[in-house]
């Protein structure tokens, strides 16, 4: 079985409070984008998990997302049989784009679909969250509101037709980083996210644009100034916004015509300033079957 593992984007990302927990409360607005890491996986007669990748520095142990998510199940349904998985990534690690997360849920409803388990997408999530926030919105994809850690889920109106152009810069930011990085107490405005909720109602990308927030990006910006570079070359060349996703450092355009989004992605590279450019199109919850190949 060879499975899709899509990246997200957030076109809106507020941190509300820190719990006594540890974990802070957010609320988001996610997309899928059709930019992808690839699992193959096949039953094996030999017990156990084997992983494979094509990044040398990934853990191919419980160490990674992967293993546990497929782990998670084997070991609730008691499956004795082996399973091979061989993950070829594309999505830059530590980018903001819940590559780890997106990996896991393919992983996970790979084994659902390989053993037979006949779990629905609301069991899989469920399940999914003790791997990590993301990993339930990753299961079920498409523009969705995330609340609480991020589990709590709204599906939301497709994101209207446009063209996303990736920057990733030669850093990597963790999560963990970004929140040293975040001053809660110093956010002078919050995302109006209600009110792009309501532009995504009325499909209008202008209006869901125009209120793109990440109460993230000024701290990454002032800790690697060429987030901000990329960001501003992105819309200096024609993008109706461009906004860092996630924890960062990795930027996105979205531009309303391909022939822009092309020529600004190639402009990009030209410009040497992101070691990853890649121009794509949203995912819509409403295509099926992508997850496979």
């Amino acid at each position: 079985m060879r499975l899709r593992a899509m990246a997200k984007i957030n076109l809106g990302l507020d941190v509300q409070r820190k719990r006594e927990d540890g974990y802070h409360d957010v609320r988001m607005i996610m997309q899928t984008i059709q930019m992808y890491d690839v699992l193959e996986m096949e039953k094996s007669s030999v017990p156990g998990i084997v992983l494979t990748t094509n990044f040398p520095y990934l853990p191919t142990d419980s160490k990674n997302l992967v293993w546990k998510a497929a782990e998670l199940l084997m070991q609730e349904f008691g499956i004795t049989e082996g399973l091979t998985i061989d993950l070829q990534k594309f999505i830059p690690v530590a980018a903001g784009m819940a590559g780890g997360s997106a990996d896991a849920a393919a992983a996970m409803v790979g084994v659902n679909r390989l053993f037979d388990l006949k779990l629905s997408e609301k069991e899989l999530m469920d399940r999914a969250v003790r791997i990590g926030a993301d990993v339930p919105y990753c299961v079920m994809r498409g523009t969705a509101l995330a609340e609480g850690i991020g589990e709590l889920l709204t599906p939301l109106a497709p994101l209207p037709l446009c063209w996303i152009l990736i920057g990733k810069p030669d850093v990597s930011v963790s999560t963990k980083t970004a929140y040293e990085n975040l001053r809660l107490g110093e956010i002078k405005t919050h995302p109006l996210i209600d009110e792009q909720i309501s532009a995504l109602d009325r499909g209008d990308l202008y209006a869901l644009t125009k209120r793109m927030e990440n109460v993230f990006e000024p701290g990454i910006e002032k800790q690697y100034p060429i987030v901000r570079e990329i960001r501003e070359f992105m819309e200096a060349h024609g993008a109706v916004k461009a906004m860092m996703s996630g924890s960062g450092p990795t930027v996105f355009g979205i531009f309303d015509t391909e022939a822009k989004g092309q020529a600004a992605a190639e402009a990009l590279r030209e410009s040497h300033l992101a070691k990853v450019v890649f121009l794509t199109v949203p995912y819509n919850r409403r295509e099926k079957g992508l997850m496979s190949l």
